[in-house]
């Protein structure tokens, strides 16, 4: 999937920024796993979301998802969260023939090219839900249902004032957590330096989780080095990987 540059990738964290006591008060804004920001849609990826997607989008409702309905099998369940253009996301479904992929992007062109990328490539395991990520993790999750959750290259949001709108919270680990089964991973990348740090301290602090790094992970094998990795790298970025696992319920 690469950087998240922000021409391509809509899926970001939007948290709540506290009104000053200098403004009226108002009611807290929900928080959402995304912004919305202009893209045009192809010609190609159009005719995708009209022809495939009655097939592989699914309607984002407030009720518990029936994934052997949604998939046509039982299989282990990874949640992706922002996918972007969905290049990473369809090799990964590709190396991995045995898991169902539930992604959610809000980003009408990367739901089109991900769409376009199904019809070419033949892959059958992936289901988009085009919605805030936070409102299907809440209701339509259930708790233990997932296996994996995977979340690669979120905004960083660089500013120091922006820092709260960065994805990787306490609230939303929390939720993912409560959604792993155990024994389950929760898998994020970043090329920022000082985000890692964040995210490395944010889900050391939740006690459902456990750390398989030292502390990064080696990337692990399924996750593949796209064009925009490849070229942080070229430039220095350093890629880390955090993959944290759900731990066994006390006996």
């Amino acid at each position: 999937m690469g950087r998240r540059l922000a021409r391509h990738l809509q899926s970001r964290a939007v948290t709540e920024e506290q009104t000053s006591p200098a403004e009226p008060e108002h009611p807290r804004r929900r928080i959402r796993s995304f912004v919305l920001r202009a893209g045009r849609t192809t010609a190609g990826q159009a005719r995708a979301l009209a022809e495939l997607g009655p097939r592989y989008l699914l309607d984002y409702a407030p009720v518990p998802l029936d994934a052997m309905a949604a998939f046509g099998r039982a299989a282990p369940l990874i949640l992706e969260i922002g996918f972007g253009m969905g290049e990473a996301t369809a090799q990964i479904a590709q190396a991995r023939p045995g898991d169902n992929f539930l992604c959610c992007e809000v980003h009408e062109p990367g739901v089109g090219a991900l769409l376009k990328r199904i019809g070419e490539q033949g892959v059958g395991n992936i289901r988009i839900v085009r919605h805030d990520a936070v409102e299907v993790a809440t209701h339509m999750l259930a708790p233990g249902q997932l296996d994996g959750v995977h979340i690669f290259f979120p905004d960083p949001w660089h500013k120091t004032r922006h820092h709260k709108r960065r994805l990787i919270q306490p609230p939303l680990v929390a939720l993912l957590a409560s959604r792993l089964a155990p024994g389950g991973y929760l898998h994020c990348a970043t090329d920022w330096q000082p985000y890692a740090e964040q995210m490395l301290q944010v889900l050391s602090a939740e006690p459902l989780l456990l750390n398989t790094g030292t502390p990064w992970a080696e990337r692990p094998g399924y996750r593949p080095l796209t064009k925009f990795e490849n070229r942080g790298l070229r430039l220095g970025h350093g890629v880390r990987d955090l993959v944290f696992t759900r731990r066994a319920p006390a006996p």
